[in-house]
């Protein structure tokens, strides 16, 4: 059944810290992720809720953290399902509410065969109801005819996931560093005429030997797949001489981790390849520099893009001048080779909450101490491409360089630091199991 992966206290303080931005009189309803059917009567692999495991952890399905005010203080339960040997003989052991009640951060629980009537008495002595609608259909029926003020839960938690603790830090440091590892085994093993589904099992295989899962379903794209943004059939052989970008995250303990790393199966840079590539990684070096307490948003995006919008008029790619690259809101030709934001935040979800993808125009926000996001700027030249022009010798080259950064009061820290990306560093290490 697995033990928590923080201490009580951690979840008591993440809840206290939530539950105060409520008025007495509110009732607090969070329903975790149902099961989800994958064919006929078989489901894909059971994740609970983010918002879920945030607040007490819970991983089972069919479950409701629930708290309300009493006596003057706070009280959180939850509804799980009970104890069950039939049931446990298939699908495998429960917590069941004593196990709750006793080694869960909640005050009290209850089967969730009795939620229907328990919720409905605290409904009556409510005046509002905060929850997240679309995960528990029973539940969104009792509150849809409830006629009390219905508020949205995740305006308050999205807020409170933005801060990781050091708790959390520490978790996704782990992750950082399994996901940099499964890469480096990754390019170690590759060769010319390796199939990409070939490097997503030496990577994931690599997750599972660690007890981890992906965070994400793996990226292997070889050539010209890798200048598809979210290109996921893995299914091609990779040809000598040309690049295979790998976007792989791993997941411990619900937290995710995020990386991309580019290489010649050859172990070879090419000389357009080594432009292209230097380019990003300059890029990538000046967003994560960008990183800084009091910082925009925004700015890490406007980092990265400056450098590649004059690196494309150095090497050729746009012919006008700098303003011109980079255009209005930063909207210029330069995007027609950098389509996507420079990042986003990191945590219980990849694309966590709290942050929009930079370049996307969203709400902006100040860079604080214990925010974990990604740097991942990229450079595509699809040869399929035909609304662009450009240099021939650069067709086919898709490239993406990416990294999990904390930001401290001391500077930005790189978690997925162990994992190689400069060209020398790469070139020594593929093929490298491989010739041994």
């Amino acid at each position: 059944m697995g033990q928590l992966p923080f201490s009580l206290e951690e979840y008591r303080s993440r809840q206290d810290r939530f539950l105060s931005k409520y008025n007495e009189d509110t009732l607090v309803l969070i329903p975790t992720n149902p099961v989800r059917i994958r064919s006929n009567d078989t489901s894909y692999p059971y994740r609970a809720n983010s918002y879920m495991l945030y607040l007490c952890g819970w991983k089972q399905p069919e479950a409701v953290f629930m708290a309300f005010h009493d006596s003057g203080i706070w009280k959180s339960c939850l509804f799980v399902q009970p104890r069950d040997t039939r049931a446990e003989i298939w699908e495998g052991r429960r917590v069941g509410t004593e196990g709750a009640a006793s080694f869960w951060p909640i005050d009290e629980a209850f089967s969730i065969d009795d939620m229907e009537q328990i919720v409905q008495e605290k409904i009556s002595n409510s005046y509002s109801i905060s929850t997240i609608i679309g995960f528990d259909k029973r539940l969104d029926d009792m509150i849809d005819k409830s006629n009390l003020e219905i508020t949205d839960a995740r305006t308050i938690l999205d807020d409170l996931r933005v801060i990781k603790s050091d708790e959390e830090i520490k978790i996704m440091h782990d992750a950082g560093i399994l996901a940099s590892n499964a890469h480096v085994e990754g390019i170690k093993k590759t060769y010319a005429g390796i199939g990409e589904w070939e490097i997503q099992s030496i990577i994931e295989a690599h997750f599972s030997i660690n007890q981890s899962c992906p965070s994400y379903s793996s990226i292997v794209g070889g050539g010209d797949n890798a200048t598809i943004l979210h290109y996921n059939s893995n299914n091609m052989v990779i040809d000598d001489g040309d690049l295979v970008l790998v976007d792989a995250g791993c997941e411990i303990s619900g937290y995710a981790s995020d990386i991309t790393r580019t290489w010649p199966v050859n172990g070879k840079f090419s000389d357009p390849q080594k432009e292209i590539y230097n380019l990003v990684l300059k890029a990538e070096k000046a967003a994560i520099e960008a990183c800084i307490v009091g910082s925009p948003w925004s700015s890490i995006h406007h980092a990265s893009s400056k450098v590649l919008a004059q690196g494309l008029i150095e090497l050729g790619i746009l012919e006008c001048d700098f303003e011109e690259a980079l255009g209005e809101n930063f909207n210029g030709p330069y995007r027609n080779f950098f389509m996507h934001g420079t990042g986003h935040m990191l945590g219980l979800d990849v694309h966590d909450v709290g942050g929009g993808r930079q370049g996307d125009n969203g709400p902006e926000r100040l860079l604080s101490p214990g925010m974990v996001l990604t740097v991942e700027p990229g450079l595509y030249f699809g040869s399929w491409r035909s609304d662009i022009e450009f240099p021939e010798r650069y067709s086919g080259i898709g490239i993406r360089i990416e990294d999990d950064v904390l930001v401290t009061n001391e500077g930005p820290v790189i978690l997925t630091s162990s994992c190689p990306k400069e060209i020398s560093e790469i070139e020594s290490i593929v093929g490298e199991m491989i010739e041994g």
